[in-house]
Formats: structure tokens, sequence, C-alpha cells
């Protein structure tokens, strides 16, 4: 999705590492072109893997307008002999097959991993057939979710693979997940995960998706729809041009990768408010289908009238225009922290945002010696404050790059490199 959306917008206008060649070293234009291939190290182009399901709550009806969401879908990547296995978690709105946790796969079991991959608690399929409360956004209870669908599935696995021990990771929300899923793990003892590392986390949850959101409103203030196809077709007709000139190429992250490089050298680099807003339309992007999925589970009516039945036939545009105009912290003040609050009177906004954040279990992450970051100075869902907690917490455990944005390096050769070493040793 970042791809196919963000390669719009390029054609126009701890441990400190010291000596780093990742060559983006604006944060935006490395959270929109990632890693070029050649700069990525080699996968193997063949694994052994299995998509698998699981009905985590057998009894729950689902709402025909998910009619497809039966089971909660996962992927086994298994070595023939004995080796580790590894839990990967995926990015706010993620799946299990997004290119991230693909190449992570392949990655991890290219290394000599067992893997298996999660979709995020945020994404439609984990929402409808594995969240308790079908209500993402506390990380308390997706982690709760997370650590039941772990267990499920290594109960359906354990007798098919050889496993030595265990190993924890994620990336974006999906890294803050796994802090929380560690610290449980403590006190479950399931897995007792031998080390756990966490890629470009979110400390504040409310806070990285409040920098999202308005990435998104500086260049749509106004969050009408007419104002924003205006807006996307402007950044569209200009996209044409450049594409041309490139041959028209598939539109992938070596495509970004050198229309940016052509940029730079027409003198004409991407205005980043328009790299900013792109950035923020992905994200208003996977919110949306978040929001829309919890508010038709939870018959809430935020979206779709209380008690209005979805047929899969029927039309969602109508939503979707609703949906538009529904940032994700409109979703934390109307939908997400009433809710939790009818479940624990007394429960305050700012409780909330503390508890779903990485500061509520900051004495846990700081003792706990298995627990390893990867980051950027310039990532860009990180506020100057949250940046310094997590060199203060983890100390020498926090490997920081000097640029990548947000996760824009994670398949760089010497970021894949690190985060195995950290595996093994």
């Amino acid at each position: 999705m970042l791809v196919l959306i963000c390669a719009v917008i390029l054609g126009f206008g701890g441990t400190h590492v010291s000596a780093y060649d990742y060559p983006l070293k604006d944060p935006y234009a490395a959270t929109i072109a990632g890693t070029p291939t050649e700069l990525e190290p080699p996968l193997p182009e063949k694994i052994d893997y299995e998509q698998l399901g699981l009905k985590v709550f057998p009894d729950r009806p689902t709402p025909d307008v998910f009619w497809y969401q039966r089971e909660f879908l996962y992927t086994l990547s298994y070595q023939k002999q004995e080796a580790p296995l590894i839990f990967v978690i995926a990015g706010t709105g993620s799946s299990f097959y997004s290119s991230s946790m693909i190449f992570l796969q392949k990655a991890f079991y290219g290394a000599g991993f067992h893997v298996i991959c999660l979709s995020s608690p945020t994404q439609m399929n984990f929402v409808t057939t594995a969240s308790a409360t079908s209500v993402p956004g506390n990380i308390i209870e997706d982690s709760q979710d997370l650590y039941r669908v772990m267990t499920l599935a290594w109960e359906q696995v354990k007798d098919r693979i050889k496993v030595k021990e265990f190993y924890l990771t994620g990336y974006s929300l999906g890294a803050s997940q796994s802090a929380f899923v560690s610290k449980l793990d403590e006190e479950k003892r399931v897995f007792n995960f031998k080390k756990v590392l966490m890629i470009n986390p979110s400390v504040s949850l409310y806070t990285s998706a409040k920098i999202l959101d308005d990435m998104l409103l500086k260049v749509v203030p106004s969050r009408d729809l007419e104002e924003f196809d205006r807006w996307f077709r402007e950044i569209l007709g200009a996209f044409g041009e450049i594409y041309r000139v490139l041959g028209q190429p598939p539109l992938d992250q070596d495509f970004l990768y050198d229309a940016y490089r052509s940029l730079l050298k027409r003198q004409t680099p991407p205005r980043r408010e328009n790299m900013a807003g792109m950035i923020g339309t992905v994200f208003w992007l996977e919110s949306s289908n978040m929001i829309f999925t919890a508010d038709v589970m939870n018959n809430y009516g935020l979206i779709v009238p209380k008690n209005r039945v979805l047929g899969s036939a029927d039309s969602l545009t109508d939503y979707f225009k609703v949906t538009y105009r529904i940032s994700f912290i409109d979703y934390f003040n109307e939908f997400l922290y009433p809710y939790f609050q009818a479940k624990t009177p007394g429960l305050t906004k700012e409780a909330l945002i503390e508890n779903t954040s990485l500061r509520s279990i900051e004495s846990y992450l700081r003792n706990s010696p298995k627990i390893v970051l990867m980051d950027n100075e310039d990532d860009l869902i990180l506020a100057p404050e949250d940046l310094a907690f997590l060199k203060d917490v983890f100390g020498s455990r926090a490997k920081i790059y000097p640029f990548g944005g947000h996760l824009g390096n994670m398949t760089y050769a010497a970021n894949v490199a690190y985060m195995i070493n950290v595996f093994k040793n």
C-alpha cells in the first residue's frame, strides 16, 4: 500500500552508528522510498511455509459485510531440522503477507529460524476474528490478544516442528506491542523469550498517531474529500511525467528510490509537505479500515448508523466518505476512550494515553536485558522527548542509526545483519 500510494509523491516538488552508508538522508524520502533492492541482503527465493488458520472465538458471529473473515490467518515458515522459532508482529494496519512481513519472513528463515508472521491487531482480519473486544488501540488489550493467538498458533504447530527456543520481534506499532507481549510472557511463561527486538517502535500511540494525522491535515486542513481529491490529482498529474521519463518501470521501492535520485539531479526535490501528506494518507487509509471494522463489529454507530445491517453486496461508498473525516485521534476520543471508560469507571483520557505508551512499562524495559531496540535519529513518528526516552531507557541496548526515517532502512543490508546478530548472539 505504501509503495503504490507514495509512488505518486516522488514525482514532484543509545549506541549511535557513526559510519553508515544508507543513502537517503531525508527522513520523508527514506520513509517513502525505503531501500533499493541492490542495497538489501540476498534472500532465499523459495522457502518452506504454510498459511494457517485459527478459530480464536468459534462462537463469534461474523457480520455479513465481513463474510470472508472466518478465521484468524497467519503463516508458518519452517526448517526441516530443529531451530529457534521467532514470532514477527506487523505494523499498524499491516497483514502477515505485507511486503515488509514477507521480507522479514525470508530474512529470518534464511538465517535458520522457524518464523510465524502475525498481522497487526489493527488489521481487519485480526479485528474481526482475534480481538476480544474488536476495539483496537488499547495496547494492553491488543497485546493480550496477540499472546492468545501466539499460544494457539504454537499449539497448532508444535507437533510439526522442533523448536529450541523462542524469539520475538515487531516493527512500528508491532514493536511496541512486542514489549507488552514480552512482559505478559514473564507472567504466563509459555515461551520464555530469549531475545526481543523492537524495530522503530512508537513510544506513545497517541503521540505518533497525532504526528501522522497532522501530516495529512497540513495539506488538506479541512479534511474535505473534494479538497483532498484536488490535491491528490495535482500530484498524480505531475507524477506521470517522471514515470514516463523513467520508462514506466514497476511501481516498487526501486522506482521510488530512482525517482528521488532523478529529482535531486534536476535540483527539484519533492516538497516535504507533499511527502508528509502522502505518509499521512497511508496512515489515514490504514486507520480508516480499522475504524470502520471496529464500528461495524461493535454496532457502535460512529460510521454506520446503529443497528444498520450491512450485507455482502451493499455499497460502502457513503461510509467511506464519513470515515475520511474521522482521524485516529477522533477515533480515540469518540470511540476508544468512551468504550474503555465504560469498562473502567473513573478512567481518564490522560490515564489511557499513558497506559498505552511504553512509559507505562518503563521499569520493565529498563531492567530487562533481553529486550533490544533498533531505531533512527530521524524517525518521523517520534517526538524529541520520545527518542530521548528510548535512549535513556535502553542505553547500550539501543542501536540508533543516524538516518532512515520511519522503517526506511529496515531492509538495508547492515540493518538486517544487525537484527539477525541480535538473535544469534
